[in-house]
């Protein structure tokens, strides 16, 4: 038998030698989940060959013009999304179509965030994303890539 087969080591990734990217998204035009689908492989850091499930490896990712997004069917009216206040009574409800018109940065959070993991490292990698109404984001000192989705 050959010996050889124990001397393949995996190599593991200290968080200090992760290497952070950030990229734009226009998000005009495009479709919510789709959109969310893609935002959320790229702040897991799933679209690396140096991907830990355990480890933050994921890139920080600037969405514009978040109040453009569509959806498909009936989801404008048909789409809720709910908050408690903690008292008797204080369950409220949203639609989709309002959600967009009074806050548009929250739909498209709500949407990536439950396609990350529901732990503290969850709430870490959400942290990267930056979510704008408008064209315009003030994070262009990091010199952001355009992403096409």
């Amino acid at each position: 038998m050959d010996k050889e087969w124990y001397l393949v080591k995996t190599y593991a990734l200290k968080a200090s030698e992760i290497d952070r990217q950030w990229f734009v998204v226009d998000a005009e035009g495009q479709n919510l989940g789709r959109l969310a689908t893609r935002i959320a492989t790229i702040l897991r850091g799933k679209h690396k060959p140096t991907f830990t499930p355990s480890m933050d490896m994921g890139d920080f990712v600037v969405v514009v013009n978040a109040d453009k997004v569509t959806v498909t069917g009936g989801k404008m009216d048909d789409k809720k999304y709910y908050r408690y206040s903690g008292y008797p009574g204080g369950l409220r409800e949203t639609s989709l179509r309002d959600m967009l018109e009074r806050h548009p940065e929250r739909v498209l959070e709500a949407a990536v965030r439950g396609m990350l993991p529901k732990n503290r490292l969850g709430r870490k990698m959400i942290k990267k994303l930056k979510v704008y109404a408008g064209s315009t984001h003030p994070h262009s000192a990091q010199q952001p890539k355009e992403l096409a989705v």
